[in-house]
């Protein structure tokens, strides 16, 4: 597959661009290379400038990286200038708390033949971020911002139809001070990506993707005895319980399933609700998700995103009908999709039983399951049973009550009286199928350094 901007609106191939050579991956390892033995040196106030200056920068050019998200990959022109306004922060936020999270840390032994004993945290080398298309800057910042300010350098493959997003991130490192080498876009092959995780110059991999695609490339990963973190799909639960505020629970629903076009991993794909409350829920729900408002994705009227591309659009509906060849009842609501985009009407699918094949699948598209549970008990059931486990939420009234239901919730984050949320001060990540490896505050920062144990002993001290 090339690297293309497609417009997922129009459907115009806006432009194209070629594979990198051979012989231009081997010369961006070097300079990747290069540029660490350098950066690993660097004050950790010369990294936070570069951090800082790379914020102010996509602050003061928002409007034209937000353009960018909305051509190659549909992304409402509002959700995209806050897409570019969570990159800055991430990047901010490590401008500000970096050294203090790899401050060395002493440790005390019991042996007194142990005079003094720290751990250090030092940067591996070269990192390679493989990433996807639904939040192209984000998922670059959120990786870059933490290991350019532990001292590695990155390279990255991005999704083939998002090439302008990647070469303007790149581009706006270069800008905010970063050194030549010290962050790289690739128009990668597969074949290429095996290469680099292959040279010994490369010492870990950041995955952001599909389950098949992680398993692959955490396998080429592993054979090559390199690190891989990986952030794969999700299915998340949306529970809710029979005293939570239903208007507001609703309207939490709609957003939490249908932002960025339900092309994100932690939407609100599995609404399970108490049988006594189920019923009015559908109701509110289908009346609202029908006010929806499918068109132009950089028209501020527009409130559904068309999807990434026309085949993809062409995949939720094709796994929609074999739901329904299951035994699962689709809806569809609102008004007809636009002659022009890669749209879905927004479906909800309701009595698809555990023997559905669907019941455990990601619908990554504006595809609402719902679930009746019988009872509180029953809705903590259902949310677990589950081959995924990134996100999901719980909606109460009682705040205190829904922690606890929460806890009982094996996810790696769970949010009550709000869908999954992503935010700078916020770690991300899951379990099972969705993957493992933390993103963000210092777990982010401490999946690609060297713990180093530095001890010192007595001399004349037994052994």
């Amino acid at each position: 597959m090339s690297y293309e901007t497609i417009n997922p609106y129009t459907g115009e191939l806006v432009q194209s661009f070629p594979f990198a050579t051979d012989a231009g991956v081997e010369s961006a390892i070097t300079a990747a290379d290069q540029a660490f033995q350098a950066w690993k040196t660097s004050t950790f106030a010369q990294r936070a400038a570069v951090m800082r200056n790379a914020a102010v920068l996509l602050r003061r050019q928002k409007r034209s990286f937000a353009a960018l998200l909305t051509l190659e990959m549909g992304k409402l022109a509002g959700e995209a200038e806050a897409e570019v306004e969570l990159s800055a922060q991430i990047l901010e936020y490590y401008a500000v708390h970096a050294e203090a999270l790899l401050r060395p840390s002493k440790l005390e032994s019991s042996d007194a033949a142990v005079l003094e004993a720290k751990v250090v945290h030092e940067p591996l080398g070269v990192l390679l971020a493989i990433e996807p298309w639904n939040f192209p800057y984000y998922q670059i910042a959120r990786i870059i911002a933490p290991q350019l300010s532990a001292g590695n350098t990155m390279l990255l493959k991005h999704a083939s139809n998002v090439p302008q997003c990647a070469a303007a991130f790149e581009k706006l490192m270069l800008d905010a001070g970063l050194p030549k080498g010290g962050f790289q876009n690739l128009y990668a092959t597969r074949a290429q990506i095996e290469t680099i995780i292959n040279d010994p110059r490369v010492h870990g991999l950041a995955f952001t993707g599909s389950e098949e695609a992680g398993a692959s490339v955490a396998s080429l990963a592993g054979k090559a005895l390199k690190k891989a973190t990986l952030e794969l799909g999700g299915a998340d639960a949306f529970v809710v319980l029979a005293d939570a505020d239903l208007a507001k629970t609703v309207d939490w629903a709609v957003f939490g399933r249908h932002w960025n076009g339900g092309q994100v991993c932690v939407s609100s794909k599995r609404m399970i609700i108490v049988d006594e409350i189920y019923d009015e829920f559908l109701r509110q729900y289908s009346a609202k998700v029908a006010q929806l408002r499918m068109g132009d994705p950089a028209d501020p009227a527009t409130t559904l995103a068309p999807l990434s591309s026309r085949q993809a659009a062409l995949e939720v509906r094709e796994k929609i009908q074999q739901a329904v060849s299951y035994g699962a009842k689709a809806t569809e609501v609102g008004a007809d999709v636009p002659r022009m985009g890669a749209f879905v009407r927004p479906t909800i699918l309701s009595e698809v039983t555990p023997d559905n094949p669907a019941y455990r699948w990601e619908f990554f598209g504006p595809v609402s399951m719902l679930l009746r549970a019988r009872d509180e008990e029953d809705a903590i059931r259902i949310a677990n049973d589950s081959p995924f486990g990134l996100g999901g939420s719980v909606f109460t009234a009682d705040t205190r009550h829904g922690a606890e239901v929460a806890a009982r919730i094996s996810t790696g984050m769970v949010f009550v009286n709000h869908p999954t949320m992503v935010k700078a001060d916020l770690p991300f990540g899951g379990i099972r199928r969705s993957g493992h490896g933390r993103e963000l505050i210092d777990l982010g920062l401490m999946e690609f350094v060297n713990h180093k144990l530095i001890a010192v002993a007595d001399i004349d001290a037994a052994f």
